[in-house]
């Protein structure tokens, strides 16, 4: 018996040890990893640094909570983007265009650039019940959302985050109730899009019903989020402010930002008193590098992965050997990346009343695999109307099938805008000349997305003139446009260099439109135009033949005309053509004083190289055939760029003609922001003139004009301080804002 037992006590003691041995064999579970990524404006580029570093340490993330900037950047990550590919995108994103709502003008349609070449103030305030509306925020974040969306594509359908290749939080704030909100579900774009919305330069972002704004107001640095994620170690990254010294509080904005620095700072503290032991707080050196500095990426990205290999020691006990490391990358990857088929088109409910032309819009992507760039496209055309505040998509499940839910806001402060424009000159001798006008615009009329449009014109040259521009159909580029003028204006008559008389033009025209739009690029239209004035003589002899003191006249013409505008800008072209082409048909048949013809074209071309462009251009006008005493049809010239040293249409002709050569630089440090307010210095020359017979028009009979100025692209419009010089000493200064010809 003894024997027996010391046998099977033996036997025990082996299967204990096997069992050790086996215990030591495997492996212990590793720590999850969570990693806070905080807001900070610009600054929070430095993430995508922080997110270099772990993967040069071989360091695994299993959860990331993110604010504001950070949040793009972690929900970026949590998509599946590897660090190389969001520094790719980081670095290459034109951020003044990313903050600049406005469709890129190659996509507005050709409406919207006609209003451009205008000049009128680019800035509309919007109306409604009768008070004034401006936008919630300087910037709606169309284009950055477009950005995001098409960048995380691969998980559109997504609807917990716990499911993404990595699980990911956002922080957003309710602007109404002032309340933290962590987005855990929903759509990945918007969430990151709410939790970057800085009050007062993005307008709030909309989700579930709540009006969502940067979460940094509420917790810039959202430690216990992640810790809610059930991870073990925290990686704290901190890019936000600090205060700065009293020396440095030499503004009103200085002292503003402090105090929303301090506020800040408080919950800060406390979730930095979260971290734990084993825990680690990141905060990158960034210098004097502010919130708007996003064309400094490179560096501060550069200053993120400083930041983190001065810390790899301590960061070296999370590091994975090379094969653990590869079947966590593997994880991160191959999800989401078959491409949707689309197989319905809906719009959200609070965009019903645009469903028709959505689906007209998006009906050739049905049954075709989910064309990015397609539907870029696509809802660029339709954005391109400039009546929307945000135009987005995502892409929704119901049952098996796949489809794209849209979601189109127009802009909520309006849908009735006002936008003014004004002129003022002086000749430096007692002379100046002042117009400013006021143009209404009700939008969206009907549904097939009509418009009304005023213009009212005060000063030297008075102006009344009402349209309604109707769209045939939902995608169709044909219109018509019945149309309402009234005008004043000042017309003088030369003999050579000698002012023979000055006319008041009084003219009253009711005119019919129908046309095409090619694209974004061109039109095509023809019209009929009824009417009538009169002409009275302001200036010069009463008794002299040729200039009746006062003149009634007809109109009754066929008008047609064929434009092309391909500038990137109408107001500082970098490059592009611009081409019109037009003709006037005035007839007996319709009630004219005589059968006329006469036609005009204009053009130009911009070209540029490093900051420096060189704008040519050239128009002329002619009358045909019938009479040339037609004061009412004169073509004029004078003012900025169209013989600068002449008050604005100081002289008059049934001839014109003129070419320009414009060259500006772009001058500052070359960095573009969120507040860059491009500003350019430039000098014109100009030779031209107007005659009364064609045979008359030659270089030697031209005037030569030039013009030094300097030019400011702000939001609100063009602004021009400008000095105008002609032969004989003509002078004339200019300050234009949001000029209105």
């Amino acid at each position: 018996m003894f024997r027996f037992s010391a046998i099977f006590c033996c036997f025990l003691a082996a299967l204990q040890a096997g069992a050790a041995s086996a215990a030591d064999a495997v492996p212990p579970a590793r720590p999850r990893i969570g990693l806070v990524l905080s807001g900070g404006g610009a600054r929070g580029l430095a993430h995508v640094g922080v997110l270099q570093a772990l993967e040069e340490l071989r360091i695994p993330v299993d959860a990331i909570a993110g604010t504001s900037m950070g949040a793009v950047v972690g929900g970026l990550y949590a998509s599946g983007k590897s660090p190389a590919e969001i520094d790719t995108l980081m670095r290459g994103i034109d951020w003044s265009a990313a903050f600049r709502d406005r469709p890129a003008r190659n996509t507005l349609n050709f409406r919207r650039k006609q209003d451009d070449r205008e000049f009128l103030v680019r800035f509309p305030l919007g109306i409604q019940s009768g008070n004034f509306r401006v936008p919630r925020g300087l910037i709606q974040g169309q284009r950055l959302t477009q950005t995001l969306r098409l960048e995380t594509l691969p998980v559109a359908t997504v609807d917990d985050f716990d499911e993404l290749p990595t699980p990911f939080r956002a922080v957003a704030a309710d602007l109404e109730t002032g309340e933290r909100v962590v987005l855990e579900r929903g759509d990945l774009t918007s969430a990151m899009r709410a939790s970057m919305s800085a009050p007062g330069v993005f307008a709030p972002v909309e989700v579930d019903g709540r009006l969502l704004v940067d979460g940094g107001i509420v917790e810039n640095l959202p430690v216990d989020v992640v810790k809610s994620m059930g991870v073990d170690i925290v990686i704290a990254v901190d890019v936000g402010f600090r205060p700065v010294a009293r020396k440095e509080l030499n503004s009103a904005l200085a002292v503003s930002n402090q105090a929303v620095t301090i506020m800040m700072m408080r919950e800060t503290g406390r979730q930095r008193s979260l971290l734990a032991g084993n825990d680690l707080l990141i905060t990158p050196d960034l210098e004097e590098l502010q919130s708007t500095d996003f064309t400094a990426s490179a560096r501060l990205i550069g200053l993120g992965l400083a930041a983190m290999r001065a810390n790899a020691e301590r960061l070296a006990r999370l590091s994975l050997d090379e094969d653990a490391w590869q079947q966590y990358a593997a994880t991160r990857t191959g999800s989401g990346k078959e491409q949707a088929v689309v197989h319905f088109v809906r719009t959200d409910k609070r965009s019903e009343r645009f469903s028709e032309r959505i689906q007209a819009e998006l009906g050739p992507v049905l049954g075709q695999p989910l064309d990015p760039v397609e539907m870029d496209e696509r809802l660029s055309h339709f954005y391109g109307s400039d009546n929307f505040e945000a135009l987005d998509y995502r892409l929704v499940r119901d049952g098996v099938l796949t489809g794209i839910e849209v979601s189109a806001r127009q802009k909520s402060w309006g849908p009735n805008f006002l936008r003014f424009g004004l002129e003022l000159q002086n000749d430096f001798q007692g002379g100046n000349s002042f117009n400013a006008g006021v143009r209404a615009q009700v939008t969206e009329v009907n549904r097939f997305g009509a418009e009304w449009q005023t213009d009212l014109r005060v000063g030297a040259n008075p102006l009344f003139r009402t349209e309604f521009y109707q769209p045939i159909g939902y995608t169709s580029n044909w219109f018509v446009v019945p149309r309402l003028l009234v005008e004043r204006q000042s017309l003088d008559i030369f003999e050579g260099d000698r002012r023979l008389a000055t006319y008041r033009v009084d003219d009253r025209e009711l005119e019919f439109d129908f046309g095409r739009e090619f694209g974004s690029w061109g039109e095509l239209r023809a019209g009929i135009i009824r009417g009538n004035g009169n002409r009275h003589l302001q200036i010069g002899d009463p008794d002299d033949p040729s200039l009746p003191p006062r003149t009634e006249f007809d109109r009754g013409e066929f008008m047609s005309r064929f434009s092309v505008d391909l500038l990137d800008d109408a107001y500082f072209p970098r490059h592009g053509d611009l081409f019109t082409l037009q003709w006037n048909g005035p007839r007996e048949s319709l009630g004219a004083d005589a059968n006329a013809d006469r036609i005009s074209l204009d053009w130009t071309h911009a070209r540029s190289w490093s900051r420096n462009t060189l704008v040519l251009s050239a128009a002329g006008g002619a009358h045909v055939s019938g009479p040339t005493d037609q004061v009412q049809d004169f073509y004029s010239l004078g003012g900025l760029f169209n013989l600068s040293g002449l008050s604005p249409d100081q002289i008059s002709g049934p001839q014109f003609g003129i070419a320009r050569a414009i060259v500006y630089r772009r001058i500052g440090n070359g960095q573009e922001g969120l507040f860059d307010v491009p500003t350019y210095v430039g000098f014109s020359l100009e030779l031209g003139n107007v005659w009364q017979r064609r045979s008359d028009a030659s270089v030697d009979s031209a005037l030569f004009n030039g013009s030094a100025f300097v030019g400011f692209d702000t939001f609100l419009g063009p602004i021009y301080v400008a000095a105008g010089f002609g032969e004989g000493g003509d002078r004339t200064f200019y300050l234009l804002l949001g000029r209105i010809r």
